[in-house]
């Protein structure tokens, strides 16, 4: 009898055991990637001054926003987002990359933004003139990101 009760005690230790386990692995941070920009060394190829809209087509791929009035710039964003059991997911990084061209369409600025407390924070810059164009469309696609949800859209 003290042996199917020893056998019962180590049964159960390792249910809860696997319990515990399976709470814990519950609780662990997933993380999420939205959205794509390239890296330096795929911007190697695009040249200030010299390259194309084909050219950086070409380098980098077409990206997922464009500038919406004068379509003078290109832009890649990515977004990373943790999860950490059932809390709401929360943005932890945001880079834009800015690439804006001439009247020619001839790069003209390869710009890298990030965000730092809520404020849109040049991470690298490659510009022929001090003049940001668009950055009122990034300030935009900054604040934009993670704030809408499912149920806003579908309600109208």
């Amino acid at each position: 009898m003290e042996v199917q009760a020893g056998k019962l005690r180590a049964r159960m230790a390792q249910l809860v055991m696997a319990g515990c386990i399976v709470l814990l692995s519950a609780c662990s941070a997933i993380y999420r990637n939205h959205g794509y920009v390239p890296s330096d060394t795929e911007l190697e190829a695009v040249q200030v001054g010299v390259s194309s809209r084909q050219d950086v087509a070409d380098a980098v791929g077409r990206p997922s926003a464009s500038g919406l009035l004068n379509d003078v710039g290109w832009y890649y964003v990515q977004s990373q987002f943790k999860t950490v059991g059932p809390m709401k997911s929360e943005e932890i990084d945001r880079q834009v990359l800015a690439i804006t061209f001439d009247d020619r369409g001839i790069v003209e600025n390869v710009e890298r933004f990030g965000l730092a407390e809520g404020r849109v924070v040049p991470l690298s810059r490659r510009v022929t003139e001090t003049n940001i164009k668009g950055i009122s469309f990034l300030r935009q696609l900054f604040s934009s990101f993670g704030r809408l949800r499912a149920d806003e859209l579908l309600s109208n």
